[in-house]
């Protein structure tokens, strides 16, 4: 049984751990550490931080003890409505063996992040039931480029109640590591990669985190849901046909209603036609595939319930995306 989380509302409190990479990286200045309060607060949060968030070690963050005494002090504290990472990392899935599930069961609120913290995310839902959300960082807040729409969709899924459908954004920007820069450019929109429809359950997020969890105690079920993923420039069209094939390998992989693939970045060099090829070799059977959606490694992107329910179309070219349930 999903356990929803209360909304947000003016005058609460949000409280920024780490579970992953500590707030001390070159890129978290100061000068946007300001900007992401700012613009947490300009939505009416109070914006507190956990108390070890700026340690680091040489993995970029700190102990398993400390990060996880920071998660559970936010979930124990009553004064905190709402949680958002500061970012992702690589070990976030440290933590899932020394987690008090059912202190988080019995304290259920909004939890927010992606990448890394996707193992987290489907952690706690699958030991709890606790709707987890895939969404901005605290240091997303932070940056220059257009925030407009990443705030949008934030608030429609943890301030509201109502289901809404996901329109694309005009303008995206994503870190180039070639370039070592910011690149913008023009959004072509979704694309249909398979004709279909098809309602469900979310499940996963970050392609490869959520892959650390097969075989494992914190690995939700597939059955009967809609597979939202993505991946970070590492993962080329070799790699993703890889970490898929393994995902359609598992129990229930034969009953997802749809997937939605979230938008590479222009690094990957994944391009439309290698997602087509892709999912024809693995996915069998007639349900919806859309790709180039508005989450991922780029900016901006969409908020999205994990346990929560969509429902995704795609006929002649055309694309409908509703989140019904979060």
């Amino acid at each position: 049984m999903e356990i929803i989380p209360p909304r947000l509302k003016a005058g609460d409190e949000i409280r920024v751990i780490a579970p992953a990479n500590s707030m001390q990286l070159p890129f978290i200045t100061e000068e946007l550490k300001k900007t992401a309060t700012g613009r947490l607060e300009a939505m009416g949060l109070r914006v507190s931080f956990g108390k070890h968030i700026n340690e680091k070690d040489e993995f970029e963050s700190t102990t398993v003890e400390n990060r996880l005494a920071d998660l559970h002090d936010a979930f124990s504290d009553k004064n905190v409505k709402a949680i958002i990472t500061v970012i992702g990392g690589l070990n976030s899935n440290q933590l899932l063996g020394g987690i008090d599930y059912e202190l988080i069961r019995s304290n259920p609120k909004i939890l927010c992040g992606y990448s890394d913290i996707t193992a987290l995310q489907h952690a706690i839902y699958a030991k709890t039931g606790l709707v987890t959300y895939s969404g901005p960082h605290y240091f997303t807040f932070g940056v220059k480029h257009d925030i407009n729409y990443t705030e949008a969709y934030f608030k429609k899924c943890l301030f509201e109640e109502r289901p809404f459908e996901v329109k694309p954004c005009v303008d995206v920007s994503e870190w180039s590591s070639k370039k070592s820069q910011y690149v913008d450019y023009k959004n072509i929109g979704p694309w249909a990669i398979r004709n279909g429809k098809g309602t469900g359950k979310i499940i996963g997020a970050n392609l490869g985190t959520f892959n650390l969890l097969q075989g494992t105690q914190f690995m939700p079920k597939l059955k009967n849901c809609v597979l939202f993923i993505e991946d970070d420039y590492l993962a080329n069209a070799e790699i993703f046909a890889r970490e898929l094939q393994s995902l359609f390998q598992l129990p229930g992989a034969d009953t997802i209603r749809g997937i939605v693939v979230g938008r590479f970045q222009g690094d990957s060099a994944v391009s439309r036609e290698n997602i087509s090829k892709i999912m024809e070799i693995t996915v069998k059977g007639g349900i919806p595939i859309i790709a180039n959606a508005d989450f991922g490694h780029t900016h901006p992107h969409i908020t999205f319930p994990i346990g929560g329910k969509a429902s995704v179309a795609a006929e002649d070219g055309k694309v409908t995306l509703r989140i019904t349930k979060h």
